[in-house]
C-alpha cells in the first residue's frame, strides 16, 4: 500500500497505525468496499501505538453490511476502567475574620488561655505556631474546602449569608413537597434574597469607594483586581511544572515561559519522513 506524504505526516504526528496491518495478512481479508466489479479499502480502524496491546482483533464481516457497498469492520479490545481520583480538599482557617472585633477579642482570650496564661510566646515557635492554628481553626471556623466558580462573594455580609440559607432550605422543602404554598414561598425568599444582595453589593462598593484614599482601601482594591483577573483565565489549576532539569518552576511568569519553549520545541521539531 502505497501512503501519501500527507497521510504519513497525520500519522506521525498522532503515533497511529493503521489496525488491519497488524492482524490481517492477506488482501481478500481487508476489502471493506465492492461495486461493479471493483473492489478495495476504504474504510479503516486507527489506534496509537500506545493502545496497541489492548487490541486483540479486528477483522471485516463478509456478507455484513453496515452503509450500502460497505461490509462491517469488527474490532476486539479490551480497556481498563480507570478510577476517578478524588481531588484533595484543603480546609483554610477564616482568618478574615480577625477584622471584627468581637472575633478578634475572642481568639485573644482563647489563645491566652491555651498558652496557658502567658503574656510572652514559648522559645518553641513550632509549638507555639500549631496552638495559634489549632485555636484558629476552633474560633474562627474553616472553610469547605470546594472551589467556587464565577461567584463574586467578598462584599456579602451575615444578612445575605442567611437570607441564602433560608432560600436554600425553602427550595429543599419544595423540591420535596410540591404543593403551591411552598413554591410561593420560595418564589417570596427568592425575591426577597435578590433585593438584599443589590442593596449588600452596593453598600461595599460605596464603603470601598470611599477609603481609597487609606491604605486599607489600596489593600482591598488590589486584591480584587488579582481576584478578577485569575478568574477571567482559562487555565486556574495548574501551579506548577518542572523546567528541564526537572526543577520545579513556581512563579507564574517561569510556568508561562516554559510552556512557551515546550510548544516551540514541539511545533518546530523537524522529522524524517518516510514512503513506503
Amino acid at each position: 500500500m502505497v501512503c501519501l506524504d500527507q497521510n504519513y505526516r497525520l500519522f506521525q504526528f498522532g503515533e497511529m497505525l493503521c489496525v488491519f496491518g497488524v492482524y490481517l495478512c492477506v488482501f481478500s481479508c481487508v476489502l471493506t468496499y465492492k461495486s461493479g466489479g471493483r473492489r478495495t479499502q476504504v474504510d479503516y480502524i486507527l489506534c496509537r501505538r500506545g493502545n496497541l496491546k489492548e487490541i486483540s482483533d479486528c477483522k471485516v464481516v463478509v456478507g455484513e453490511s453496515v452503509a450500502r457497498q460497505h461490509r462491517m469492520v469488527v474490532c476486539r479490545m479490551t480497556l481498563m476502567v480507570c478510577k476517578t481520583k478524588r481531588s484533595k480538599i484543603e480546609k483554610k482557617t477564616k482568618w478574615w475574620k480577625l477584622k471584627k472585633e468581637e472575633c478578634c477579642e475572642e481568639f485573644r482570650q482563647k489563645l491566652r488561655q491555651a498558652l496557658g496564661g502567658q503574656v510572652v510566646l514559648p522559645d518553641d515557635w513550632e509549638t507555639t505556631a500549631e496552638v495559634i492554628r489549632e485555636t484558629g481553626r476552633k474560633v474562627l471556623g474553616v472553610s469547605s474546602g470546594r472551589r467556587k466558580e464565577d461567584k463574586e462573594t467578598w462584599w456579602w455580609n451575615e444578612e445575605v449569608q442567611d437570607s441564602i440559607q433560608r432560600k436554600r432550605l425553602a427550595k429543599k422543602k419544595w423540591d420535596m413537597d410540591r404543593t403551591e404554598e411552598n413554591r410561593q414561598e420560595y418564589k417570596e425568599l427568592q425575591r426577597r434574597v435578590k433585593r438584599e444582595v443589590s442593596k449588600a453589593k452596593q453598600k461595599a462598593y460605596d464603603e470601598l469607594y470611599t477609603r481609597l484614599d487609606t491604605r486599607e482601601g489600596e489593600k482591598d482594591l488590589y486584591r480584587l483586581a488579582r481576584q478578577r483577573d485569575r478568574d477571567g483565565k482559562d487555565v486556574q489549576q495548574v501551579r506548577v511544572i518542572k523546567d528541564r532539569d526537572g526543577r520545579v518552576l513556581t512563579s507564574e511568569e517561569s510556568v508561562q515561559r516554559r510552556w512557551k519553549e515546550y510548544f516551540e520545541e514541539l511545533m518546530n521539531e523537524e522529522n524524517e519522513r518516510k514512503k513506503e
